[in-house]
């Protein structure tokens, strides 16, 4: 496949912000996708050469591109660096310089998707002397050959600055669209005033204007329609949770079906997205869902570790798929010597205690460990960590994910040698008892945890999924956990800081985000004291995509808990609500992602709930 046909695509994913275009653009041009090219593909329309969980960067500096440019242009870098100060996007820099290069380059190779996928991959893979000449090379040979817009792209691949707005529900349905067609054109139409894909009902979703009778009177048949295609999407997602790779999804739903779909399996050694708790606001509450008897756990104040082992190889990886193998040499010696068996996948939260005391302490005292990269052993003796297992998704090659809890459970048990302070299974009862329960809770608490776990017994494993198979019971108002998607500058004393942190959450089931406020208050003025200014500040400023005065927006990617004391309704932020007095907390980057901060649902629930408290 020609990369220009590619580039065109990236063209009509920029031209609109309508998620159904969106969709309907990437659904067409799969279609024409040959089953080799999808892959590459669907990774280079998010902006990236390797799946998420992978731990691989192309790692280019601005400056090596800047050169890049000045060998395939043949303009000095001074000159690319004063074109890049007044726009701001050396992509764009790059397309014009080269489109007006002074070397004609009419006997350039036709760029393929193949080989820009291909020579951005070789990038990750150059190190030693002489590495940044090479890497130098291949992207000046990439944009040497490339055509009008086909360096804007390359170079934004190179930086991590594409966005051009597929996010995974676009990916998904794009999927869906392209190669389940018969279930799609029963629940969407073509609006016949602007031309968008939108779903059946009486008025256009885009335009607002009647859609024709033919629309309507298929509309009717709608419901069950909808049912086959939530079927087919929910295809799509379970097969995306297993293997955390679109592009894995969509070559299975274009060679395979719906049958191929269903036969992703695990694999050892590539991390699945663990399943989620709801909250639940009393233990009554909490029992109607799951049922009576539940399992009641130990709520821990941990971070989730996903443990894989097949034979003497082991991987750790963290809520957000984060490779940590390397920095927790002591989780990987417990799995070796208390957990029986050659290959399996546990799910469990890894537990900071105190050494000296033998007491749990706060996630964010043990936090810097996830990021450590050195004296890792030192880091392990001052900042131990417990295991606590508390769920099996596969064992000697079968897949657990559908066998109930209770028989997961079981098997746990007759695994993990209890070993205290290393490797544990976590502390549980089984009751339908309300008053067992509110005791249950109140040792667990004494203990040091945030509260329980409530679990249904005969649920299966649902990678990804919030469903109602086990729920938080932590008898509090909760916090949030939001996105920064704007700072502003400090004054006085504050100037040298970005110290005003405009927040967002997720609106349900869609990638945009709403703001909610902003914080100020909570951080310190010294990194010895805890999260301060200057560190967020360190964080936010390679994320800058806009400055005006002392206002810059950032590319959401730090998540920050935020306490607060209410939360109201507010006709100044897109959310239709404002935090009373938020504070910061904790910096929760590298445990959670944006697709995994609160929701509006999230917001509003919490809403309905203080207002219950008060009543």
């Amino acid at each position: 496949m020609k990369y220009s046909e590619l580039v065109e695509l990236y063209g009509q994913l920029d031209s609109t912000t309508k998620r159904l275009e969106k969709t309907y653009y990437l659904s067409e041009f799969l279609k024409k996708t040959a089953a080799d090219d999808i892959e590459p593909v669907i990774l280079l329309v998010q902006g990236r050469v390797f799946p998420s969980y992978d731990e691989r960067e192309l790692g280019v500096a601005n400056q090596l591109v800047v050169k890049a440019i000045n060998v395939a242009s043949g303009i000095a870098s001074a000159a690319i660096e004063k074109e890049w100060a007044k726009t701001g996007d050396l992509g764009n820099v790059a397309e014009q310089l080269i489109k007006g290069k002074r070397q004609a380059t009419l006997a350039a190779a036709e760029l393929t998707v193949k080989k820009v996928f291909d020579n951005l991959r070789k990038l990750t893979e150059l190190t030693g002397q002489g590495s940044v000449d090479r890497k130098l090379q291949l992207i000046a040979e990439l944009l040497s050959s490339a055509k009008g817009a086909e360096a804007r792209y390359i170079t934004r691949t190179i930086l991590g600055q594409l966005r051009v707005g597929t996010g995974a529900g676009i990916l998904r349905d794009a999927i869906a669209w392209a190669y389940f067609p018969k279930a799609v054109e029963k629940v969407f139409v073509k609006c016949g005033s602007c031309h968008s894909t939108v779903p059946q009902a009486d008025n256009c979703v885009e335009c607002g204007k009647e859609l024709s009778k033919e629309a309507k009177a298929a509309a009717a048949e709608t419901e069950a329609a909808r049912e086959e295609y939530n079927q087919i999407l929910d295809k799509i997602q379970q097969a995306y949770d297993l293997t955390n790779d679109f592009g894995v999804v969509a070559r299975k739903a274009k060679t395979e079906g719906a049958a191929g779909l269903e036969k992703v399996e695990i694999r050892i050694g590539t991390p699945i997205k663990v399943m989620l708790a709801l909250k639940a606001e009393t233990v009554e509450e909490a029992l109607e869902t799951v049922g009576r008897p539940a399992q009641c756990e130990y709520k821990y104040d941990g971070f989730r570790l996903e443990c894989h082992r097949s034979k003497d190889k082991v991987w750790l990886y963290t809520r957000r798929l984060e490779n940590v193998t390397h920095q927790f040499p002591d989780v990987v010696e417990y799995l070796r010597k208390y957990v029986k068996g050659d290959n399996y996948i546990l799910d469990s939260e890894a537990v900071g205690y105190d050494p000296k005391t033998q007491k749990y302490v706060p996630f964010q005292n043990i936090s810097q460990r996830i990021k450590r990269k050195y004296d890792i052993g030192k880091t392990a003796r001052e900042l131990p960590v417990e295991v606590n297992v508390f769920d099996i998704l596969s064992y000697e090659g079968k897949n657990l994910t559908g066998e109930p809890f209770r028989k997961r459970r079981e098997l746990i048990e007759k695994l993990v040698k209890d070993t205290e302070r290393k490797i544990v299974v976590s502390k549980a009862i089984v009751t339908g008892s309300e008053a067992e329960i509110e005791r249950f809770f109140k040792k667990a608490k004494a203990d040091g945890t945030e509260g329980l776990m409530l679990k249904k017994l005969d649920a299966p494993y649902q990678p990804g999924a919030r469903v109602g198979y086990m729920l938080k019971f932590k008898k509090v108002m909760e916090n949030l956990d939001l996105a920064i998607v704007a700072a502003e500058w400090g004054e006085g004393k504050r100037a040298k800081w970005l110290s005003s942190y405009y927040l967002a959450c997720r609106d349900h089931g869609h990638d945009k985000l709403l703001e909610i406020g902003k914080v100020s208050t909570g951080l310190k003025e010294k990194r010895e004291e805890g999260l301060s200014f200057d560190e967020v500040t360190e964080l936010l400023k390679p994320l800058v995509v806009e400055e005006t005065g002392r206002l810059v927006k950032v590319k959401p990617k730090i998540v920050i808990e935020v306490a607060y004391e209410e939360i109201q309704k507010s006709p100044t932020y897109e959310s239709g609500y404002a935090l009373r007095f938020p504070r910061v907390i904790r910096n929760r980057t590298d445990e959670k992602g944006i697709g995994d901060i609160n929701t509006i649902k999230d917001v509003e629930r919490l809403y309905r709930q203080q207002k219950k408290m008060k009543a």
